[in-house]
């Protein structure tokens, strides 16, 4: 039961993306060719509520549950790894019609194929993770 508070999290985010379309290959499409907005918006709206839930935990207003305040270490400065690593996830994004997070949903939903999927984006995982430090950072 200790975990039980992150797989009910998990669950209530997975079916409000499924309820949201989000893991519809169709609406991820629509999106890379900029024909709907539907994905942005609901990229958007994420990006709000974790820029207001972050600068409230900054500000001591939120505490976690242990009641501690958060601290937030400085993100490192140099930006070829944010655009390198962006450029890799959208283009596996878009090879594959499915976001990272979404894998599991889908799978979670009775897609087995993405079993695939999910061991490839492990795969790439651990190759990072492998290589990390002979790579340019």
């Amino acid at each position: 039961m200790k975990y039980f508070k992150y797989i009910a999290v998990g669950f209530f985010f997975g079916f409000g993306m499924w309820k949201l379309e989000a893991i519809s290959s169709f609406r991820i499409m629509e999106m890379f060719h900029f024909q709907s907005f539907h994905m942005y918006g609901i990229i958007t709206s994420g990006i709000v509520v974790g820029i207001i839930v972050t600068q409230l935990f900054k500000r001591g207003k939120i505490k976690t549950i242990q009641g501690v305040t958060k601290q937030f270490d400085d993100k490192d400065r140099t930006w070829p790894r944010y655009i390198i690593g962006g450029i890799i996830f959208g283009l596996g994004w878009a090879l594959t019609g499915v976001c990272t997070g979404m894998m599991f949903v889908l799978l979670g939903a009775g897609y087995t194929v993405f079993v695939v999927f999910l061991a490839a984006a492990m795969l790439g995982t651990f190759t990072y993770g492998y290589f990390r430090k002979w790579l340019p950072h």
